[in-house]
């Protein structure tokens, strides 16, 4: 179904989830957001989940059929829906919004929903469980703590893989140089090794007056060592 919201509408609320500081305000906004999202990012041409499911296709050298993998801060399934296209079946799902988990439990993709407000709550899954962990979408400014990173790493077992996607554009850097530092400090100690790191030109349209007509944004991808 083509979407009825113009570009305007988009970037009215994205600029006003800027505005959102708080963390329940946060909540409340995706919750608001929910029907919505998946219209709106589609609208901003928004390829993070569609980059992240190629990226962790390309590399993944276990048995897709059986992979088990756990989407944070899945939304209402925009990764998994692709990982899925790609043949990958099992699926764990965790966020904070309560409306966008009930969009994510329509799909059927999911054996598992949790509720889990990152940065605050700590991430309710059993650790060394999942054979890939993947984060789209929440790791920038006023959204999850680099903190959580190494929680993700807690959740992947011995040889998998954590997948990760920011960013690239002004407001973001600072917070990208911070999430890279930890993403570095984490293969200095033997945590991780780096498989792919890949820069992308045209993430998704820009909404703010000084940016061109697209943002940049990354997709990192490591492998758990011990």
């Amino acid at each position: 179904m083509a979407s009825t919201r113009s570009f305007a509408d988009v970037k009215d609320v994205i600029i006003s989830a800027h505005k959102n500081v708080g963390l329940q305000d946060k909540i409340e906004f995706y919750n608001t957001w929910a029907e919505n999202y998946e219209q709106d990012v589609a609208v901003l041409d928004y390829r993070a989940p569609l980059l992240a499911a190629e990226c962790i296709t390309k590399n993944f050298k276990g048995d897709k059929k059986r992979a088990i993998i756990l989407d944070v801060a899945c939304g209402t399934g925009l990764v998994s829906k692709q990982l899925k296209k790609n043949g990958f079946h099992h699926f764990v799902g965790v966020d904070g919004s309560a409306a966008m988990l009930n969009l994510a439990r329509k799909t059927g993709l999911y054996q598992d929903l949790k509720q889990c407000i990152l940065g605050r709550d700590s991430l309710l899954v059993q650790e060394e469980l999942y054979d890939i962990v993947v984060m789209v979408g929440a790791l920038s400014i006023g959204q999850v703590p680099v903190t959580v990173i190494r929680e993700l790493w807690q959740a992947t077992k011995p040889g998998g893989y954590v997948c990760m996607t920011t960013r690239g554009n002004a407001d973001n850097r600072e917070y990208k140089a911070e999430l890279e530092n930890v993403l570095r400090t984490m293969e200095e100690e033997k945590r991780w090794s780096c498989v792919a790191v890949t820069g992308v030109e045209e993430w998704e349209r820009a909404v703010a007056e000084q940016e061109s007509d697209y943002i940049q944004g990354a997709v990192y991808l490591y492998q758990r060592t011990k």
